[in-house]
């Protein structure tokens, strides 16, 4: 079967499963920040990210996302490999497309990248990736990545000509960036306009033929606002799931946020 016969294939089937529910993505980035303030630069160290990583699944996770920078700031080429070979289900690598990393993605074979801007200056990524600004680079990247039977993400403000040039480029979905909503979570005037640009946003991808998902900023409080947005297939959330984890353990933390999104109307 052809790397591109088995993407529709996974996008078909993704797509039936998807109807009945809104899946999770746990970024477990945050756990390799822990242990990077105090192991950095050692080939051990505690906690172990993967490890991590299998008690989300345990608890009903749907997948793992894992960032690898350039600068390698929490997570280690040797989580990734850990990670591919550890892992049973879908590992959704993000990364900005630069030639060092997009050659280790292609080795490591990920189920799904997601491609995002990074700047060194940053505490975390904080905007979306300028698609429409870079279709040339990033349909290389894509092109190389689904001939390798790798599907695409791209990680883009809910902005029409942003998702526009997502589906131009090819790529198989899109993460739209919460973080502007997460901000003004607690203005009424200022959510209600962000929920507004996610709906417009998932219709628009929607009916370009792009699956949806979103992340950033999102935890426990904000997580129900998201209700109205239509056509969401999977959610990715770090730092309020390992915060959380502090208190009541990794485990409980994850459930406790699949439930909130158990409400989700699909």
């Amino acid at each position: 079967m052809g790397s591109r016969t088995w993407l529709g294939l996974r996008r078909r089937l993704a797509s039936l499963f998807h109807t009945f529910m809104l899946r999770l993505g746990v970024n477990i980035d945050h756990v390799a920040t822990v242990r990077e303030a105090r192991y950095r630069g050692s080939p051990e160290g505690e906690p172990d990210p993967v490890a991590a990583a299998a008690l989300c699944l345990e608890a009903g996770a749907h997948g793992i996302t894992a960032h690898l920078r350039e600068d390698r700031r929490h997570m280690q080429d040797r989580d990734i490999w850990r990670l591919r070979e550890s892992l049973r289900t879908r590992l959704n690598l993000e990364m900005a497309n630069c030639r060092e990393i997009v050659e280790i993605a292609l080795k490591v074979h990920p189920d799904i990248v997601c491609l995002v801007p990074e700047r060194r200056e940053e505490v975390t990524t904080e905007g979306g990736l300028d698609v429409a600004g870079q279709v040339g680079p990033l349909t290389e990247t894509r092109q190389r990545m689904n001939d390798a039977g790798i599907e695409v993400s791209l990680f883009i403000a809910p902005d029409p000509p942003q998702v526009e040039a997502a589906a131009r480029l090819g790529a198989q979905a899109i993460e739209l960036h919460t973080g502007a909503f997460a901000g003004h979570f607690r203005d009424p005037a200022g959510r209600a306009r962000e929920v507004d640009r996610l709906i417009a946003a998932a219709r628009q991808a929607h009916g370009l033929g792009l699956r949806v998902n979103a992340g950033h900023g999102l935890n426990y409080e904000n997580v129900a606002a998201l209700e109205p947005v239509p056509h969401l297939v999977e959610l990715n959330i770090g730092h309020s799931i390992v915060s959380r984890s502090i208190g009541v353990g990794l485990r409980q933390a994850v459930e406790e946020m699949l439930v909130l999104m158990a409400r989700y109307p699909g």
